[in-house]
């Protein structure tokens, strides 16, 4: 597999193209026409077996190769997030909040390159590698959908990347378990009565009983999960009060609670409720309360893992593979197909070559998050190698 890098280079130009042409016009949730326009033209002409969605704007390409073998699926997200971009790129993007700053052009412009590549390989292939260009990845669920509409039936293992801007050009990291985490999002209207700012003993203040429930909140966390079976909770909107002489009614706030396994969310969810009560109940106010779960926990199977291993290593050099020494506390809805089919996501560096130490580069969701291209060649390559690979890792020999 070493001369997949050299194949995937052939390929490069034309995904960073499309990358840019992604990225100057992002899309959001399930509905990217564009996106599934551009997808679809540049998959024109290869050998491939499509069909788009009916509930969002999927696209779904098999490939079938010269032998019978597994049926291997490649995943890409292509939604952007619904905030603004502040780079000095030449492409950066021109609509008002919307930014690829999570990287999902470059996933899906790096699925087009290994289709193009395994197309080209067609005779080395044995099976089928089915192609999921998905929509709807933050916080819609896309995956989810389009398990519905068919796309795992037939699939023996599946495989994804992330690229990441914290980690430098040449590797990859990934690990067994628990990747990523699963999500829990947080909602509270704490209710007191309202009154004059000048007494508050004729009123009952929510503002102070959520200040409590905040900190105390902190405090839960630390002194009733295990260390090594974390969770982590942050709340990030908190909204109280009109003016300056004016006890409002409520106060609200807004957060998440991100955990590695079910057993720790479900003991979460009893504390923070219990929490949240009982200190409102202790300032004289009420608590309406919202506990939503999103994604579950992203579990990497170890077959697969170890497969990802071997095959990066033989794609990147032996010091192109990182094994992650905890997972991550993001979430991903390619931990629906997880759930269904054994296989693995990992995450390719692909920190900015100006950027010296890659710990201090724009992560992630921020409005100043870029991406080295140089990296994407390495992405097309483990695309191709892990629809290749002929290995039993999965099976133990």
């Amino acid at each position: 597999m070493n001369d997949l890098l050299e194949s995937a280079g052939t390929v490069l130009d034309d995904v960073v193209a499309l990358r840019r042409h992604l990225h100057a016009e992002p899309e959001l949730g399930l509905d990217n026409p564009r996106t599934q326009a551009l997808v679809l033209d540049a998959l024109d002409g290869l050998p491939l077996e499509v069909r788009t969605g009916t509930g969002l704007t999927s696209v779904v390409a098999d490939l079938i190769g010269d032998t019978d073998g597994p049926t291997v699926l490649l995943r890409a997200d292509t939604d952007a997030l619904p905030m603004t971009e502040d780079t000095d790129l030449e492409f950066r993007s021109t609509i008002d909040g919307r930014a690829h700053a999570c990287g999902h052009d470059a996933h899906t412009a790096m699925l087009v390159g290994a289709a193009r590549v395994l197309a080209a390989r067609r005779h080395e292939l044995s099976g089928r590698v089915r192609f999921m260009f998905q929509p709807g990845e933050e916080g819609f669920a896309g995956a989810r959908l389009m398990i519905d509409e068919g796309v795992l039936d037939g699939v023996d293992r599946a495989f994804a990347l992330h690229v990441s801007p914290n980690q430098r050009v040449g590797t990859a990291s990934c690990r067994p378990g628990p990747l990523l985490a699963g999500d829990t999002s947080i909602t509270v209207t704490v209710r007191g009565h309202g009154g004059h700012a000048s007494a508050p003993h004729q009123a009952t203040d929510p503002i102070p009983a959520t200040a409590a429930i905040i900190t105390a909140l902190q405090t839960t966390v630390t002194r009733e999960v295990d260390v090594f079976d974390p969770a982590v909770l942050t709340i990030a909107h908190v909204v109280a009060g009109t003016t300056t002489n004016v006890i409002p009614e409520t106060a609200f706030f807004e957060g998440t609670i991100r955990c590695i396994s079910e057993r720790t969310r479900a003991h979460i969810r009893e504390a923070v409720t219990r929490t949240i009560r009982g200190v409102a109940e202790a300032h004289g106010c009420t608590a309406d309360i919202q506990l939503v779960d999103g994604y579950p926990v992203t579990l990497n199977d170890d077959g697969e893992a170890a497969r990802f291993a071997e095959v990066c290593r033989a794609t990147l050099g032996e010091d192109g593979h990182r094994l992650m020494p905890a997972p991550a506390m993001g979430g991903e809805d390619f931990s629906y197909v997880l759930q269904k089919v054994p296989g693995v996501m990992a995450f390719l560096g692909v920190c900015p070559a100006t950027e010296p130490n890659p710990r201090s580069a724009p992560s992630l969701h921020s409005n100043r998050m870029k991406l080295n291209e140089d990296g994407l060649v390495h992405g097309i390559a483990l695309h191709a190698a892990m629809a290749l690979d002929r290995g039993r890792i999965a099976d133990g020999s």
